[in-house]
């Protein structure tokens, strides 16, 4: 097992410790039992972050994009060669099963500090030819960033943001969520390691006001926040008020369509990883399942049969399939979602209950049939292992319940029907689709929702764009003339 991060802090290069800040405790979701105590982030620790977050930036920005790849390749190469260890902390910090971990976090998050560490050098300008003058652009970093993670993929969400901020000669000011705050600090260690200059990249933990005090100071450019609705909006009125870049990728209730000439085994394979990977904690889960009435009854039947074979249990365990909600306040809500969900008139198909395992926040996977478009269930985001089954008749009936929601995070279509795929796809409200497959996130494409589910793109050479601004030079080559 990798050791813990020594301190509650990663500033300008070393762990920092101040006890003056408000302590917290981290939680192993797998047991309940408290593996760490640490310190909220004092405002001595935050400006120590941004005014040596400050000061790197100009250095690294001067630096050649080749140079500033070589790092970040580096760092991939140390990331892979510690997955086991990294995985395993993951594990700690967030109860996600290892069987996860070792291929969806620490992994992905190499593979994002790859790409864009190729990716740097071939970020350039353009000339524009106007006769005998011309214009030219310039990619220049946006300066100092903050960014504020979500807490169910940690590792994954430090990198996707550091690797394009770094990459273009930003500097990245980090707040991990404070229920899952470890993970990220073993990033910026190793980092340093990697050879990044001290306070390029810096880790400050502590809840809501550390990352507001981060918002709104002066000397940030940008914030990129990954995280719910509700905070989205908190955030992003901070940040405009001094006119900062933002990217949010924000919550979803997004539908999953399952048509009757679909492949029954890969429909439920994908509905079950849209909605049971992570414990159902994912903000882009196809949590809305609509499957076409002709295979209902048979699409039920397996889904019930696989889902009754999940294995529950210590997600220290790699045979276990499928760990703990992340805190027993998120358990609460879980469990109070079904209740209403009960209440409200679907069907429970399987699940629906608190499973006893360890003493850990574990709940149920579970499903409901018959339910309807209006009922809480089929609206809200539960960030739980309950998916939400739902009938439908024909193309133009289930796009138009699809689309009829506030969120636009992601879409799913299974059919063998290629055209019809590509038709409803680009019917629907969503930023993210899939077709014959679900949440599959590749670095080399972008993330990011529409409408209430964010702004902006992560990922791809779309990141370009939101990690740097042009600069415009027009070049005259005669005389200039006045008419005065």
């Amino acid at each position: 097992m990798i050791a813990q991060p020594t301190a509650s802090h990663f500033v300008d290069g070393a762990f920092v410790e101040d006890a003056e800040g408000a302590p917290f405790d981290v939680i192993f979701p797998g047991t309940g039992e408290v593996i760490a105590r640490l310190h909220a982030a004092t405002p001595a620790v935050i400006e120590a972050a941004l005014a040596s977050a400050e000061r790197a930036q100009r250095d690294w920005a001067a630096r050649k994009p080749v140079e500033r790849g070589r790092v970040l390749l580096r760092a991939a190469a140390l990331l892979r060669d510690r997955n086991r260890d990294l995985s395993e902390l993951e594990t700690l910090d967030t109860g996600k099963p290892l069987q996860e971990t070792l291929v969806a976090d620490a992994a992905s998050g190499a593979d994002a500090l790859e790409y864009f560490g190729g990716l740097a050098a071939t970020v350039t300008g353009e000339a524009i030819p106007l006769g005998g003058d011309f214009v030219y652009t310039i990619r220049e970093p946006l300066g100092v960033c903050v960014g504020i993670g979500a807490w169910n993929y940690p590792t994954q969400i430090a990198c996707w943001k550091s690797a394009p901020a770094l990459a273009f000669g930003n500097a990245l000011v980090f707040k991990p969520s404070e229920v899952t705050p470890l993970a990220t600090l073993k990033l910026a260690e190793i980092f340093i390691e990697a050879g990044l200059p001290p306070g390029l990249f810096n880790v400050v933990n502590g809840m809501g006001p550390v990352g507001a005090a981060l918002v709104t100071d002066r000397r940030v450019a940008k914030v990129s926040l990954t995280g719910s609705v509700p905070t989205g909006r908190r955030v992003y009125a901070a940040a405009a008020e001094g006119m900062r870049q933002v990217t949010m990728e924000l919550g979803g209730k997004s539908p999953l369509i399952v048509f009757d000439d679909a492949d029954l085994d890969s429909a439920v394979s994908g509905a079950m990883l849209g909605n049971f990977y992570s414990a159902g904690q994912v903000c882009s889960n196809g949590t809305r399942v609509f499957v076409q009435k002709g295979i209902r009854d048979r699409f039920l039947d397996r889904l019930a049969a696989r889902t009754a074979a999940i294995r529950l249990g210590d997600p220290r365990d790699e045979a276990t399939q499928m760990g703990p909600l992340v805190s027993a306040a998120q358990l609460d809500k879980v469990l109070a979602h079904v209740e209403g969900a009960k209440a409200e008139g679907a069907r429970l198909v399987t699940g629906g209950a608190r499973a006893a395992v360890n003493s850990g926040f574990f709940m149920q996977p579970t499903v409901f049939a018959d339910v309807t478009d209006d009922m809480t269930l089929a609206r809200e985001e539960v960030f739980g292992p309950v998916m939400a089954v739902l009938d439908f008749t024909d193309e133009a009936e289930v796009i138009a319940r699809a689309n009829a929601t506030e969120f636009g995070l992601a879409a799913g279509v299974f059919t063998a029907d290629l055209a019809r795929a590509h038709r409803v796809v680009a019917q629907l409200q969503a930023g993210t689709c899939w077709i014959n497959a679900y949440n599959l996130t590749p670095v080399e494409a972008p993330f990011g929702g529409v409408k209430m589910s964010g702004i902006g793109r992560e990922n791809s050479r779309a990141a370009v764009e939101h990690w740097t601004h042009v600069k415009s030079v027009y070049v005259g080559t005669g005389p200039v003339e006045a008419p005065y």
